[in-house]
């Protein structure tokens, strides 16, 4: 065998490993092409169901858990039953996602105050005051919030997203409470489920209040808000 066949051995090798190269680099576009088209998919689906979630959240928080189904919802809403049911499987995920992304936006509303007081005092005044303009302006999404948590009590598929909810609202309030001690040069003498069940109560005290027509319920808050801080430290 001449050496032109040698030659022409290796043109057709490189020919066919250039081949090769080539298929495999259009394989994987192919492959980044539908991986990103999947991303594009998730996240539109993701953005639906952040879009149902605002148009739904105001009729639960209107009607409360008992009295809403998802046909109630579409009702008041511009979308349909079927829309409603092909992004969340029933009442029960749409609800604890609705509350659970509220309460998301809910936990970083003191985190400036936490960052940016410069005195224990002006620190208790803001959390006092964020608190007292949250029940007022957000009342019915904390009615749904105290709803949900007490049907968690019934209802078992409840009780894992509102211990999340509860843990995050914990934490919330162990910033404000830690930043607090570091301002007043003071040690905590509560645990942080301890600062929390203080502060919700006093919180849920003050709705109840509001709900029945009290219009010092709000301003009533902020002073006790102010008068609890204290007497978590040592």
């Amino acid at each position: 065998m001449g050496p032109w066949h040698t030659s022409a051995e290796a043109v057709q090798h490189e020919a066919g490993g250039l081949t090769v190269d080539r298929d495999k680099a259009l394989t994987e576009v192919e492959e980044r092409k539908r991986e990103r088209i999947a991303r594009r998919q998730v996240d539109k689906f993701a953005e639906r169901r952040d879009q149902l979630a605002v148009a739904a959240l105001q009729t639960l928080a209107e009607l409360g858990y008992a009295n809403t189904s998802l046909r109630d919802i579409a009702h008041h809403s511009e979308f349909s039953h079927g829309v409603l049911h092909y992004y969340f499987a029933d009442k029960f995920e749409l609800i604890t996602y609705c509350v659970r992304q509220y309460k998301a936006e809910c936990v970083t509303r003191y985190d400036a105050i936490v960052t940016t007081s410069a005195t224990a005092d002006e620190l208790r005044a803001e959390f006092g005051a964020i608190m007292a303009g949250t029940l007022r302006d957000d009342v019915t999404m904390h009615r749904l919030w105290y709803d949900l948590r007490n049907q968690s009590q019934f209802e078992e598929r409840f009780r894992t997203d509102v211990a999340d909810i509860d843990q995050s609202l914990e934490r919330m309030i162990w910033r404000i409470v830690t930043r607090y001690a570091e301002l007043s040069g003071r040690d905590i003498a509560v645990t942080a489920p301890f600062a929390y069940a203080l502060c919700d109560g006093v919180f849920q005290h003050a709705l109840l209040r509001y709900l029945a027509g009290d219009t010092t319920a709000t301003q009533a808050l902020a002073e006790q808000v102010k008068r609890l801080l204290p007497t978590l430290l040592g």
